[in-house]
């Protein structure tokens, strides 16, 4: 009834702690349980798991003898279990990192009996090639970072000695709150998808990008001895060149044999 609601929400301001604040991390998109035992609930008491500490704002209530009533702002995402008082809140976005609270409303006042502190980390980012225009000399890409909400996208241009990224680093605040950048340091294209306390990035070499269906000798040489990791093709690379050196060799001692013989014979005449 309103009584019952307004003498509860008088009574929160008499508020006793029983229990310590638990740290939770869960990735986004994924579900978390918040559990409070039924034996520390006395019979016909009423029970709110409320967050931020507000005595207004709350995921679900217990009002006896009614039945649990869930807040409109988390329809379909409350899920109760057989335990009673135990609920779970389903797909969690980076704007639910709260501290949730289970408060018993007693007859002198509110003891808190179960907080957590919810952190949820942002989901992984993904580096994706929209396209790639490479020459002998330049390169010209244009690549996407990407989350389960959002992404951005961006420029870059190379040529022998440097690469730059078209109007700098770009940046945007996504639909949940949190930040999603994409930027150049040195040769390297970095995602970077972040809140307030958690980060992912993705990292991908600029030239990987942008030769990586070079089919000229010349780039394909360049590129395996500008890559300190490519050891084995480098040999193969160098066997293969001094191979090659060695049959222009011979071919060219061949031709000189022939012309030294042909001058040998005309002078016999």
């Amino acid at each position: 009834s309103l009584v019952r609601h307004l003498l509860a929400t008088a009574i929160f301001k008499t508020h006793k702690r029983s229990s310590a604040v638990t740290p939770v991390f869960v990735q986004k998109g994924d579900d978390v349980m918040l559990n409070l035992t039924e034996a520390d609930v006395p019979e016909n008491r009423a029970v709110y798991w409320n967050f931020n500490n507000s005595d207004k704002e709350f995921l679900v209530r217990w009002l006896p003898p009614k039945e649990p009533e869930v807040s409109p702002g988390y329809t379909g995402r409350i899920e109760f279990t057989v335990k009673k008082y135990c609920v779970k809140l389903k797909n969690l976005q980076e704007t639910d990192s709260k501290v949730y609270t289970a408060r018993v409303i007693g007859a002198v006042g509110v003891e808190t009996k179960a907080e957590y502190y919810l952190t949820v980390q942002v989901s992984p980012v993904k580096l994706t090639v929209d396209s790639v225009s490479s020459s002998s000399d330049s390169c010209n890409l244009t690549v996407t970072c990407s989350t389960q909400d959002s992404h951005i996208s961006s420029t870059f241009t190379c040529d022998n000695k440097t690469c730059s990224q078209e109007g700098g680093e770009r940046s945007e605040v996504t639909t949940s709150a949190a930040s999603l950048r994409v930027y150049l340091v040195n040769d390297s294209i970095t995602c970077n998808h972040s809140n307030q306390v958690s980060w992912t990035n993705n990292v991908t070499k600029i030239w990987d990008l942008c030769w990586q269906d070079v089919v000229s000798f010349s780039k394909l040489v360049l590129f395996i001895f500008a890559d300190p990791n490519a050891h084995s093709v480098n040999v193969a690379v160098s066997v293969s060149i001094t191979f090659l050196f060695l049959i222009i060799i011979a071919a060219a001692s061949f031709c000189y044999l022939l012309w030294r013989r042909k001058r040998k014979s005309k002078c016999t005449f």
